[in-house]
């Protein structure tokens, strides 16, 4: 048994979790905290901490004892950062107590609850009748649901009081109304976290398996079937299906429509679209893919400023929100860039949204982390800084992930091997080479560039002189050309412009420098 467990906890690796919650606080959330605070009675020792904690930018908890070390809380720091923790938290759930859709259903179920342990039954009512008119705006499903419960159980009474009014037959149907939408909605949850799945590990369809399961959800009947959606929500997502299921299998044509439809639907029914701002950004965010792809250079930058713009709709004012918002709209600017080959324009604008990168940069998922490592690697190459791009790259390749993106991985292990080239780090080469040869044997994939680039970028290590070399990239560009004529072989030119390249190299230019 542990005598003394504070001393016990004082002993581990301090926790930072406090200290992120502080950080993540906004003015108005600190004021609010402050307010509630203020109202309590006793010692404030939470508010020592709190204050401190504050203004550090990165915690360090011997500090903060060396500073308190006078204080008697500080023989028990551990619990008091608990305590602090749990009011910060407490604070927030009032704060937002009336914000939330979610929120206020909550409270006046619970409200329900306590008028109906009081015996005032027609009180009940009321609120239930409002309750569930917002429910159903919202298409709150779960919520509606348990407001009908408490309506049969409030029927009871009125029964044992001779009041009849009621239709018992009408509530069962609404309930299996619901109960259905519930269902319907849940199916197409299960749909898409399957679908997610093969685009978040690979990026695209991969093999005929993978294409088999992705083709096998676009033709499930909830999916090709007409009017199977039961609720906006549903058709929204039923849409969004269709639209991974396409972008996935690299059809872009498919997936601009769908994921169109479900941009217009959420802009059609915004209380639901400030609930489902998540499926709305990431619409756009393929949208932009979408554009990308055909070229439509202009349209791509047009939404990429809408969402730029954006912050303060409904449904983005959220920490987790502002940081999703970001991560699109810049990550899709660099994209963007890098596309139309304006290498140093993306640089430079790389190191315009430093600051800010660096604010969100403990926020971010690694996902986003990934595109945005390899597009900054891309950017250096396509202005002939090999060794910055290695560098960032590097970080890359060495995190060892074998499920998430692997498409960004594979393609970081190519590029990897054309700065090898370009630095003339023929030893070095070599290895990366047999190391890149491994790692994609290892996975199961059916697109042939891959290995052609491999067996290229060998054959160009050997090469001696200067007309063999340019023989070689003329060879490339002509089997460059063939590849791309079949549709899957063109995945490459999400991650990199290979016949910009090969021009590049044939004139003895960077990319950058190619495009002028």
């Amino acid at each position: 048994m542990l005598k003394n467990f504070d001393t016990y906890i004082s002993t581990m690796k301090p926790s930072h979790e406090l200290f992120k919650l502080i950080q993540s606080l906004t003015k108005s959330e600190k004021r609010f905290f402050k307010l509630t605070s203020s109202l309590q009675s006793g010692d404030k020792n939470y508010i020592k901490i709190f204050d401190y904690i504050e203004r550090q930018e990165n915690y360090d908890e011997e500090e903060l004892k060396d500073y308190f070390k006078n204080e008697r809380f500080i023989a028990h720091l551990p619990s008091e950062k608990n305590h602090l923790y749990k009011l910060i938290l407490k604070s927030l759930r009032m704060f937002y107590g009336e914000q939330s859709v979610n929120s206020q259903l909550q409270q006046e179920i619970k409200n329900v609850e306590i008028l109906y342990q009081k015996a005032l039954f027609s009180e009940c009512h009321k609120i239930i009748k409002k309750s569930k008119k917002i429910a159903q705006e919202h298409e709150k499903f779960y919520y509606l649901f348990e407001l009908i419960a408490w309506e049969k159980k409030l029927l009871e009474e009125s029964y044992e009081s001779g009041d009849f009014e009621f239709d018992l037959d009408q509530l069962i149907a609404e309930e299996e109304t619901v109960i259905a939408k519930l269902r319907n909605l849940a199916e197409y949850q299960v749909l898409y976290s399957k679908i997610n799945y093969i685009f978040r590990s690979g990026g695209f369809s991969r093999n005929d398996d993978e294409k088999a399961i992705v083709d096998g959800i676009a033709d499930y009947h909830l999916i090709k079937g007409k009017n199977t959606a039961l609720s906006t929500r549903a058709t929204s997502i039923c849409y969004y299906i269709k639209g991974l299921c396409s972008a996935t299998n690299r059809e872009y044509q498919d997936s601009f429509v769908f994921f169109k439809r479900v941009i217009s639907i959420l802009d059609e029914n915004p209380k639901i679209k400030a609930d489902l701002t998540k499926r709305y950004l990431s619409a756009q965010a393929h949208l932009i893919r979408c554009y990308i792809d055909i070229k439509d250079f202009q349209s791509a930058k047009d939404i990429i400023e809408t969402l730029e713009n954006s912050q303060d709709e409904p449904g983005f004012q959220s920490v987790d929100m502002q940081v999703r918002l970001y991560a699109v709209s810049t990550g899709y600017h660099l994209i963007l860039l890098n596309a139309q080959g304006k290498f140093w324009e993306a640089l430079g604008y790389i190191g315009e949204t430093e600051k800010n990168h660096a604010l969100y940069a403990d926020k971010l998922t690694k996902e986003q982390r990934l595109i945005f490592a390899y597009h900054t690697a891309y950017a250096h190459f396509g202005c002939g800084q090999f060794k910055q791009a290695m560098k960032v790259l590097n970080e890359l390749i060495n995190d060892n992930e074998t499920m998430l993106r692997q498409d960004i991985y594979s393609f970081a292990r190519v590029l990897n091997m054309f700065i090898h080239y370009e630095l003339d780090n023929q030893s070095l080469l070599t290895y990366h080479i047999n190391s890149t040869k491994r790692i994609l044997s290892k996975s199961d994939r059916n697109y042939e560039i891959e290995s052609y680039l491999i067996e290229s970028i060998q054959r160009l290590n050997r090469v001696q002189t200067k007309s063999e070399r340019l023989e070689h990239f003329q060879n490339m560009k002509k089997d460059i050309e063939t590849m791309m004529k079949d549709h899957r072989e063109k995945v490459i030119l999400e991650y990199f412009d290979l016949g910009l390249w090969i021009d590049a190299k044939l004139n003895g230019l960077t990319m950058n420098e190619m495009l002028k």
